[in-house]
């Protein structure tokens, strides 16, 4: 494993939470991913999750972070952000910038809350302040899926929901074939991810958030809808806002300049 990406844990009070490391520069970027972590942790996956950040490798340390190993039912989005809070405390990193990625970025809004010490910038994208009508319509439906063990039509929904109709055009044909691997040996992770996805309402809150906040929306977005980013920028006092025209949720993958941007906003 080279210095620009490796493989780690850290233990909590009961179970432990993986990460995966990337970068070997000075400054922290903690990135807490979506919905799809219930399905698939980061565990041994640096090398593979590495590409897209590459522009950081000499001034970054990213860390990839799943959500802890044990989870129990009820395990809300604030109690995700407080063992977020002891995981970045307990590998000694101090002043750290967050991109949250859909539900990160939702664990994101509260880790920046009720840990304003921790946070000096942050990234929200795809993400909601809490869950509207369209993120409870399409959660629940996965949910639905999932109680029936379907996951191959969970796949092929989730990739409906999430891309754009040009990249879906290109690569509707091998949408099936993510049906057939990967099926996780228990649902209970993401049935735990997805209920507190839809407990989850932070907009009374997040006026209180007091670092500078990049808000990153899709204007086809399926799943949290693009309002959500509108109401997040109006909410959060020093925000800013960029809209990917014509993409959808899928946009961290979708847009080319995505990490560009991220990596800008940083260094501004």
């Amino acid at each position: 494993m080279t210095r620009n990406a490796r493989n780690g844990h850290v233990s909590l009070k009961e179970t432990e939470m993986y990460y995966a490391a990337i970068g070997h520069g000075k400054r922290i970027l903690v990135v807490l991913p979506g919905l799809s972590d219930g399905l698939a942790t980061v565990q041994g996956k640096a090398l593979l999750l590495a590409a897209p950040y590459r522009r950081f490798f000499e001034r970054y340390t990213v860390y990839l972070f799943s959500r802890k190993n044990q989870m129990h039912a009820g395990y809300s989005i604030r109690q995700m952000a407080e063992d977020q809070a002891e995981a970045i405390r307990k590998l000694n990193l101090s002043k750290v910038s967050v991109l949250g990625v859909s539900e990160g970025g939702m664990i994101a809004q509260y880790l920046a809350i009720d840990h304003p010490e921790l946070v000096e910038k942050m990234i929200l994208a795809v993400s909601a302040p809490e869950a509207n009508v369209i993120v409870r319509e399409r959660v629940s439906h996965w949910i639905e899926l999932v109680k029936e063990n379907d996951y191959k039509q969970l796949m092929a929904d989730t990739a409906e929901k999430s891309y754009s109709e040009s990249y879906l055009h290109k690569n509707r044909a091998i949408l099936p074939i993510l049906g057939i691997f990967g099926k996780p040996k228990s649902f209970e992770r993401f049935l735990v991810n997805a209920e507190a996805i839809l407990a989850f309402n932070a907009k009374d809150e997040i006026n209180q958030i007091i670092c500078p906040t990049l808000i990153i929306g899709g204007s086809d977005d399926q799943i949290v809808g693009v309002e959500a980013s509108y109401l997040m920028h109006d909410l959060i006092g020093k925000s800013t806002l960029y809209i990917y025209e014509g993409l959808g949720h899928a946009t961290y993958e979708e847009a080319d300049d995505f990490y560009d941007r991220v990596f800008s906003y940083l260094d501004e």
